[in-house]
This record gives C-alpha cells, sequence and structure tokens, in this order.
C-alpha cells in the first residue's frame, strides 16, 4: 500500500515514515505542510493520505481542509486524520461526505503499530475509523456544545461576553495573549463556528453562549 504523510513535526513525520516502512507500506511522501499536497497526490499516487488537522502556516484547520479538497477530487484515496486534541467540529466536518474513507485518531492514544495499521487498513477499504473520546465528544456536543470546553476555555468565553479585546482578556485571567488566541480558536471550533465571511463568529459565540446560559 502507497501511503502519504503530512505532518510538521520533523521528528512525527520521521517517525510515521519509519513505522509504516517496517509494517511493510510504501511511503511515497511525506510533507511538512499542505501546500504541495495536490501535486504530491497527483505524482505520487498513494492509496491513503495520513496528516495532521493543524498544519503551517496559521496551525488551524489546514489540514482539514485539505483533507476534504482530497477527499472531494479522489474519494477513492483513504484519509486518516492525527490530532491532538479532540475537535468534534472537525470531525464532524470530515465525515459530512457520508462516503467513508476516513478517520480521526488522537495522536496520544494511538498505543501500537498494529492500531495504526488497523486504521489505515480500514480507510483504505472505505470504512470509517473514529477514536472513542472523539466519538463520545460528538455525542455530547449535540446536546450542550459548551460542555465540551475546558475550563480555561469557558473563562475566556465568559470574559469574552463582556465586550473585551483578546489583550484585554489575557491581562484579566493573567495569561499571554497567544494563550487567549489559541482558547478562542478552540472555542470557536467546538462552538462549530466555521471560518466565514458572512459572519462575526466572536459575536456568534458570545450569543450561543448567552442562549445555553439563559
Amino acid at each position: 500500500m502507497r501511503v502519504l504523510i503530512v505532518e510538521d513535526s520533523v521528528l512525527l513525520r520521521e517517525g510515521l515514515t519509519r513505522l509504516l516502512d517496517e509494517a511493510g507500506y510504501l511511503t511515497v511522501g511525506a510533507l511538512g505542510d499542505a501546500v504541495g499536497l495536490e501535486e504530491q497526490v497527483a505524482r505520487a499516487r498513494p492509496d491513503v493520505v495520513v496528516l495532521d488537522v493543524r498544519l503551517p502556516p496559521d496551525f488551524r484547520d489546514e489540514g482539514l481542509r485539505a483533507a476534504r479538497a482530497l477527499r472531494a477530487r479522489s474519494p477513492e484515496i483513504g484519509v486518516l486524520v492525527l490530532s491532538q486534541y479532540v475537535e468534534t467540529l472537525y470531525a464532524a466536518e470530515l465525515l459530512s461526505g457520508g462516503t467513508g474513507g476516513v478517520g480521526y485518531l488522537l495522536k496520544d492514544r494511538v498505543a501500537s503499530l498494529d492500531e495504526l495499521r488497523e486504521a489505515i487498513e480500514r480507510v483504505h477499504i472505505g470504512g470509517t475509523v473514529l477514536d472513542p473520546q472523539v466519538v463520545a465528544a460528538m455525542l455530547t456536543a449535540r446536546t450542550d456544545p459548551l460542555s465540551t470546553l475546558t475550563p480555561r476555555e469557558r473563562e475566556v468565553l465568559d470574559v469574552m461576553t463582556q465586550g473585551r479585546t483578546n489583550r484585554a482578556i489575557a491581562e484579566q485571567l493573567v495569561i499571554g495573549v497567544g494563550a487567549v488566541e489559541k482558547h478562542v480558536t478552540s472555542i470557536f471550533a467546538k462552538l462549530g463556528l466555521p471560518v466565514s465571511d458572512d459572519d462575526h463568529r466572536r459575536v456568534l459565540a458570545v450569543l450561543r453562549y448567552l442562549d445555553v446560559a439563559r
């Protein structure tokens, strides 16, 4: 089987390459971002693409968008997403096509090479692979998306309802502005608020929070 890896961490990228080679797969490419993915896929003709959700340059949802575009162009290619986080919105978007051949696993919970091999084989034949924690979070999010927020994310959202900027939130909670930006991005994802030119996600997040809190 021909496998293409897209992972920004050099150590993890090299580690995956060695593991897959040892498992008997042929690694036909190992990219650090999704910029040249389309050309690499056309050139290398992989059977399965294994990629991270958050990739350069912004480390938001570049991997997910690349996965969705790949599935739209080449539905015969299996896609296995590896993430460090339980991102219910990303998982739901990945599954939205309903055609199978996709997977979403948490990096820290892939316990063995056999587990990784089984996941790759399953998406290759058109099956679906989801980490149990992702499934549980998706079921919870259906009833109350706020319940998936971490305590710190709730604090950030609570201060956000006061109309504060990220810098003001950082000062009030005594954390870095960069940390606030990461929390806000995670909040948007968990509340099901993808990037849009038509909607102000910050306002929608506050409205969602106030609506559930009432």
